[in-house]
């Protein structure tokens, strides 16, 4: 095989301007001081090498801001590096920002042909490809409408129809291809493997770490403009997942520790929270479906004759997700309580998909009148955690289902 893009210490600087001058008298001022505390050097890319071969399917992965889109305009020469050499030995077809590409006050017609003609095509060409454009696009309707008055979705539609039918060697696709609805994902991932199929590079940029998985054959993890490791799609996948567990650990670290516990309403108190895994461990990061212990240290006052502990679980965003408690949904008699003492909640599987997520924790005194009306000691959202699904799977609750298939054999139709 050989090489189709060559990186070598490619480096790429932009200059962010925090102010801009409000009048031409400022624009001047500005100049002639020569104040540039305005102005702030951002390195998008340093030092960076790599090699991609023909007819390869490479992934690039890396939290916002880590160089993934930057490497695309570098290869499809919408901008220069800063310093470095970089070869492309192929035509390539982007899809990279949302419209991309697009002149607004075109129709998608014309810009079709301007995309075209960019590309080397010649107006015969194009002509010949433009009604299977169109047709991929799913279009027709509108192909004469400014693109301006496009909806993301259409805009998505179009530059991915024009990127696959152009005759690209290479073909670059951004995030932005998850802005189209499913049915539009799927037919794009199975023009993707045809094209792969006839020997066409990919550049593929997701933070879909499944579709990273299922796609790639090698995976570049990027992370603050430099390539933190190359290599097959497990093993880079796994260690990037535990880089972020690793970082979300420490941030959920220091928000837990800024809670403000309120004050006991009555002679039970809540003394700690803590959420452990399986192995004892206190975390603040889950792999669906891992056991979590939850355990909660209590001290009395006085003596409780009967004493109730809650346990609820909300989303991010306030949505109610779950809840146990020891008086009638998963009954304990804990009997008479005084000094202090902990109990201990086990989730033997955490059957939630990706997301953020806070635990409350709420002390009681007496089952009667309904004991969630009169905390003796509640914390709300005492704990936020995070949960992690290695397979990129979405949702809320994780259903436990089991599928069989039955066909009816011998049966005549």
């Amino acid at each position: 095989m050989s090489v189709i893009i060559s990186f070598e210490g490619v480096s790429k600087k932009f200059t962010l301007h925090h102010e801009r001058a409000r009048s031409f008298q400022e624009l001047v001022v500005g100049f002639f001081r020569r104040d540039n505390r305005s102005r702030e050097e951002f390195w998008a890319l340093r030092d960076v090498s790599f090699t991609v071969e023909r007819g390869e399917t490479v992934g690039l992965i890396g939290p916002n801001g880590a160089g993934k889109s930057t490497v695309l305009k570098l290869v499809s020469r919408i901008i220069e590096p800063t310093s470095g050499r970089i070869e492309v030995n192929g035509r390539v077809g982007a899809l990279l920002e949302l419209g991309a590409g697009f002149h607004p006050d075109l129709t998608g017609r014309e810009n079709i042909y301007l995309n075209g003609s960019i590309l080397g095509l010649s107006r015969a060409q194009i002509r010949w490809k433009l009604d299977e454009i169109i047709a991929f696009a799913e279009l027709e309707r509108f192909i004469d409408v400014p693109v301006k008055h496009y909806s993301s979705g259409m805009y998505v539609r179009l530059g991915f129809s024009v990127a696959v039918h152009t005759d690209p060697e290479i073909l670059l696709v951004d995030e932005v291809l998850a802005v189209g609805d499913a049915a539009f994902q799927k037919k794009c991932l199975e023009k993707i493997a045809g094209f792969r199929r006839r020997g066409g590079t990919v550049v593929f940029v997701s933070h879909n770490l499944r579709l990273i998985q299922q796609l790639c054959e090698r995976v570049f993890w990027l992370d603050g403009g430099e390539i933190r490791q190359i290599g097959p799609p497990d093993r880079v996948i796994r260690s990037y997942v535990a880089d972020v567990a690793r970082q979300r650990e420490r941030e959920l670290s220091v928000l837990n520790a800024r809670y403000v516990a309120a004050p006991p309403r009555g002679k039970l108190r809540i003394r700690e929270v803590v959420m452990r895994d399986g192995y004892g461990r206190p975390r603040g990061v889950f792999l669906s479906g891992e056991p979590v212990h939850i355990h909660i240290s209590y001290e009395c006052a006085e003596r409780v004759e009967k004493p109730i502990f809650s346990v609820l679980i909300h989303r991010s965003d306030g949505e109610y997700i779950s809840s146990t408690n020891t008086y009638d949904i998963d009954p304990l008699d804990i009997g008479p309580i005084e000094g202090t003492g902990e109990l201990v909640v086990e989730i033997s599987r955490l059957a939630l998909y990706e997301g953020e997520y806070f635990l409350s924790v709420g002390a009681y005194t007496e089952p009667d009148p309904p004991f969630w009306a009169t905390p003796a000691h509640f914390l709300d959202k005492v704990r936020r955690f995070h949960v992690h699904s290695p397979d990129g799977a979405h949702g809320i609750l994780v259903l436990q289902a089991r599928w069989e298939h039955h066909p009816d054999i011998g049966r005549n139709p």
